[in-house]
């Protein structure tokens, strides 16, 4: 059998996977699903077993880590897709490689309600917080990823000037130190781990304050 020539291969290589708009269009199906799945770990108590309000508070008081690592795991994907989407209104176009470069990232964004099921089954065990970290880390190794891979191939929109690259550089790298900072305290309690990395979200959520941690 005759091998295809190299410049076959090489000219799918360069028209392979150019769609920014494509990108964005699996994302946003993706992280609406991981988000909807999210939720089906918030059962609601079966009523034949509750037989009074005192149970049903028993009940929901039982249910608080699967609402906890919900409403953390809400923010995470919530923050991600808000960091993706940053990126791509960025790129002047895609290609093979940074397409599969942004699938690997929505990988990591697609295992999140497992990690996020797994901390909520064994909230105490930091075993799963680590998984849970994990998860997040892989998903901003990816965008920083992602993000430097499109300054070398000149992918960029001219509005991404040195400042841009370097802020949404930063970003990503700070975001990921004080993660980590979050998970390194489940040696200690897991619970604290939770309450640091839910507060790391929320100053992300509410337009960062601590303004020396995005300064040059």
């Amino acid at each position: 059998m005759k091998k295809r020539p190299k410049t076959v291969i090489n000219n799918y290589n360069r028209f392979a996977g150019h769609s920014v708009e494509r990108i964005a269009a699996l994302s946003d199906g993706i992280f609406a699903v991981a988000m909807t799945l999210l939720v089906l770990e918030l059962r609601v108590p079966t009523l034949g077993v509750i037989h009074s309000e005192q149970e049903l508070w028993s009940a929901l008081i039982t249910l608080s880590p699967s609402m906890v690592t919900y409403l953390m795991s809400f923010l995470t994907l919530g923050i991600f897709w808000v960091g993706q989407q940053t990126q791509l209104n960025y790129f002047t176009a895609s290609n093979r490689t940074l397409t599969w470069i942004q699938l690997g990232f929505l990988l990591a964004m697609g295992v999140m309600p497992f990690s996020t099921a797994l901390l909520g089954g064994f909230i105490t065990y930091r075993l799963a917080l680590v998984v849970y970290w994990l998860n997040i880390l892989l998903g901003g190794l990816f965008l920083l990823i992602s993000w430097q891979y499109a300054v070398r191939a000149k992918l960029l929109k001219e509005a991404a000037t040195e400042a841009v690259q370097a802020a949404i550089r930063r970003r990503i790298v700070i975001a990921q130190l004080l993660y980590a900072f979050g998970a390194l305290l489940c040696v200690f309690n897991t619970y604290v781990s939770i309450a640091v990395i839910v507060l790391v979200q929320l100053n992300y959520v509410f337009a960062p304050r601590i303004r020396w941690l995005y300064q040059h």
